[in-house]
């Protein structure tokens, strides 16, 4: 079987990182630029920015908005490698697109992200329609019937999301399936209680089998499917995550391109282990889903004191 193809969108531009945390703390564009060229050079599709604060530094809504105008030119200077605006308040969107060339761009701009629990979702879309964005969809959520939004627990439930959204960016901003890329959620693996991971992995799989969805694009997070577990572990469980989750159809992800975000061959232990381990974490007859998530922790455990 051959590998699937997972384009990354490079994630280093974000304070959770170093380097991206120190250009930022002293406003310095040249370390942007490098970041963006790095990731470019290392094979992104697309760059996703993201300077919001973290547990670890704090940064105001006015700060971001006061350097987006020069920070957005200057990425566009360093590379043409599409930008991913990454931030859940329709404000920063409208400061980085206000200073945004289109012809300085090898591609369309993405909005990451749209959710159920976005307000100002209708601004969004329209917005979106407006810039000729392609957009990230978070199914994670779902519209509630008191029309505000609840978790998702289900795959039926996370496919009528997708759909949902996909008939208004179609109808409303004129989107193609191609524009949208759908995040259907990838928790750690190793806190993962509620199944959310295999959730992830069967919403790809009823999505790809849904006609009316064809062409539909997939990205996760990938540096959260390991967070906590020891260092030396992770890359291959996260490349081993890449070989499973490709085959139900995920095609991109918001990855560091220095870590090789590549996924691993189907013959390659860690596959079969990680196969392993969510199997653990389907909740049997009678079971709850903490009950298959404890059970799931136990195994991921157990594989990380056997590579030690």
């Amino acid at each position: 079987m051959s590998l699937p193809t997972i384009k990354v969108i490079g994630e280093l531009m974000n304070n959770a990182y170093a380097r991206a945390r120190k250009a930022w703390e002293t406003r310095d564009v040249a370390g942007y630029q490098h970041l963006a060229q790095l990731q470019t050079a290392g094979g992104a599709s697309i760059l996703n920015l993201n300077i919001d604060g973290t547990q670890r530094l704090s940064v105001t809504q006015e700060e971001m908005l006061a350097f987006l105008p020069t920070l957005v030119p200057a990425i566009q200077a360093a590379t043409t490698t599409p930008i991913s605006f990454d931030n859940p308040n329709l404000d920063y969107h409208r400061a980085a697109m206000a200073v945004f060339d289109p012809a300085k761009s090898s591609g369309k701009p993405v909005y990451n992200s749209l959710a159920a629990s976005r307000r100002r979702l209708d601004e969004m879309i329209a917005f979106i329609k407006e810039h000729d964005m392609r957009c990230i969809v978070m199914a994670s959520e779902k519209f509630s019937t008191s029309g505000g939004s609840e978790t998702a627990f289900t795959p039926e439930e996370t496919l009528e999301t997708v759909r949902i959204f996909v008939d208004r960016l179609v109808s409303e901003a004129d989107r193609t399936t191609d524009d949208i890329l759908v995040d259907p959620g990838l928790a750690p693996v190793a806190a993962d209680t509620y199944g959310l991971i295999n959730l992830g992995i069967d919403t790809m799989r009823l999505c790809r089998a849904d006609p009316h969805l064809k062409g539909l694009h997939f990205v996760v997070g990938l540096s959260n499917f390991s967070f906590g577990l020891p260092k030396a572990i992770r890359d291959p469980l996260e490349r081993a995550y890449l070989t499973i989750a490709g085959r139900a159809g995920l095609d991109h992800a918001l990855a560091n391109v220095e870590r090789n975000a590549t996924p691993l061959p189907e013959d390659d232990p860690m596959v079969a282990a990680l196969e392993e381990v969510l199997a653990a974490g389907r909740a049997l007859p009678g079971e709850s889903a903490e009950d298959a998530g404890y059970r799931q922790t136990d195994k991921i455990m157990e594989l990380c004191a056997a590579h030690r």
